[in-house]
């Protein structure tokens, strides 16, 4: 039995540190590209990846969801757990990534609903047998450096767009140098329908969350369905509606 490589030559080496019982992804670098807590390892750990979920508050049963950038795994795995009437398929470039995530992030191994590949992420959208297909898709694109998102053009953002059905819905991560916010949300605003960007979470992380169709929004719903969501997934999705609903004051 061999043992497994995670510094495969040509991508950056996956490391890990662990800290008071959470297990963190590295890229070679200090930066954080994902987290575990040992105890808890279906649970999503970190605040900005939980709120990637904020999409549950207006698609409760997806059928098909894809993730650009498997980073530790959380959100493949919460996915495939919680939602065992839906496809997951991942698009990740680093094998190292791959290997770690199941060798110590516990990732599941391929099977007839989940499907993790080694495949760049624009190449995955581009491909047009994978337009129309997603309920949801995720983003959450970073180099070792994570100074800014991987992609954040007009045609990377269309090209999400066309793999989403026709009430599909994107979540992404902004972050990194501040130059890079304003041209993202730019560029997803020129291409979806309703594009809203909550607050800052875990050092400047903004997630966005985007709608090939603007829905209808009635917030005494949301907080309705947002109390079901964190009593049966422990998600704090009370304060993803009251992000929503600021943004709506201040943009509406």
């Amino acid at each position: 039995m061999h043992a497994r490589r995670f510094d495969q030559p040509g991508y950056p080496p996956a490391t890990t540190t662990e800290d008071h019982g959470v297990l963190y992804l590295h890229l070679g670098t200090s930066w954080i590209q994902g987290a575990m807590r040992l105890a808890r390892p279906d649970a999503i750990e970190l605040a900005y990846v939980q709120m990637m979920m904020m999409w549950m508050l207006f698609q409760p049963a997806p059928r098909r969801i894809a993730q650009l950038g498997l980073g530790s795994g959380a959100l493949a795995k919460f996915c495939y757990h919680q939602f065992p009437q839906a496809e997951v398929h991942v698009a990740e470039l680093n094998p190292n990534v791959i290997a770690i995530c199941e060798s110590h992030f516990g990732l599941p191994p391929n099977d007839a609903r989940l499907h993790v590949r080694e495949r760049d992420a624009r190449a995955f959208v581009e491909d047009p047998a994978q337009h129309g297909r997603f309920d949801i898709l995720q983003v959450d694109l970073y180099d070792e450096h994570a100074r800014a998102p991987v992609f954040g053009d007009q045609a990377f953002y269309q090209a999400c767009a066309d793999c989403l059905t026709a009430d599909g819905i994107m979540t992404t991560n902004v972050f990194g140098e501040i130059d890079a916010y304003q041209p993202n949300l730019e560029a997803m605003s020129a291409v979806f329908d309703a594009v809203v960007w909550l607050p800052e979470v875990d050092d400047a992380n903004i997630i966005v969350i985007a709608f090939k169709r603007a829905p209808q929004v009635d917030f005494s719903e949301l907080y309705r369905r947002a109390a079901q969501i964190r009593k049966r997934y422990n998600l704090k999705a009370e304060s993803w509606v009251d992000g929503f609903k600021s943004w709506m004051e201040d943009h509406g």
